[in-house]
């Protein structure tokens, strides 16, 4: 990809997900995954993967780090901002919508836990950013990170076709501005959150959930649609995940990534 003097790329490729039972890492390559500690499987092994705003339809949005377990990870949106304008003043740039092979639409990034726990002990759900946006190519060391920059999270909402009591989903906008420290998502009290749940940031205006719409069409300079190259797809953006980036602070046409650790624990 070609980029110009005004336009640089983030993402946050880096992506390692933790259970009090098992880590699974995935750094540059999301194949590439080390795993330890020992886990008892209660029910499936596996889960589909589910329509966040219709958990009754299948979808197939690719792949994606996993846990395994009776408590476990299926899958995570992968989070990109994609090409970006260098620009001066208010920098706040919006991450791109959750795309799917087949005729489902554009949807808020999310995360789908399935809890197929015997004693219904619950769990919590936390995010942290363990390092900065940065590209180590840069030649000035002190210019390699954006440096102040911060990736918040909003419009959290739960969903799931489980009778089950729901999680508690954080509302408040979960800014991650301390870099390393571990912030809560969604918390299943003893006896909720149990059976195949998503966790979004976002939705469509096609969602039937009363949940506020964040989604709209990324279009070039002579207004037409930018398409996703992957999924074949108008690309979203979505304003429920931003991220803001200082005045002040150099912004190179390059890459920036960073390292998101997402946390599903039991509850004791």
């Amino acid at each position: 990809m070609r980029f110009t003097h005004q336009i640089f790329l983030v993402c946050a490729v880096g992506v390692v997900v933790n259970t009090n039972t098992l880590a699974l890492i995935a750094h540059a390559a999301p194949n590439t995954l080390n795993q330890s500690g020992n886990v008892s499987v209660e029910g499936s092994v596996m889960t589909n993967l589910i329509d966040p705003e219709n958990p009754g339809i299948e979808v197939d949005p690719g792949s994606s780090p996993v846990t395994k377990g009776a408590l476990r990870i299926d899958y995570i949106s992968a989070l990109d901002f994609g090409e970006s304008k260098i620009s001066k003043g208010t920098r706040k740039y919006k991450a791109l919508a959750q795309q799917f092979f087949g005729d489902t639409g554009p949807r808020g990034s999310y995360i789908q836990i399935t809890d197929q726990q015997a004693d219904s002990s619950g769990w919590t759900l936390q995010v942290k950013q363990e390092v900065q946006f940065m590209n180590p190519i840069i030649q000035k060391v002190e210019e390699q990170e954006l440096k102040g920059a911060v990736l918040s999270l909003d419009k959290g909402w739960a969903n799931s076709s489980s009778t089950s009591e729901a999680p508690t989903v954080t509302r408040e906008t979960i800014a991650l501005n301390s870099i390393g420290s571990a912030y809560e998502v969604a918390t299943a009290r003893a006896g909720s959150g149990k059976g195949v749940w998503t966790i979004a940031f976002g939705a469509s205006d096609t969602n039937t959930n009363n949940q506020p719409h964040t989604l709209s069409p990324v279009v070039d300079a002579s207004g037409k649609p930018v398409i996703d190259r992957t999924y074949n797809k108008p690309v979203y953006h979505n304003s429920a995940i931003i991220l803001n980036i200082p005045e002040t602070t150099t912004i190179y046409p390059v890459q920036y990534q960073t390292e998101l650790t997402w946390i599903l624990a039991k509850l004791p």
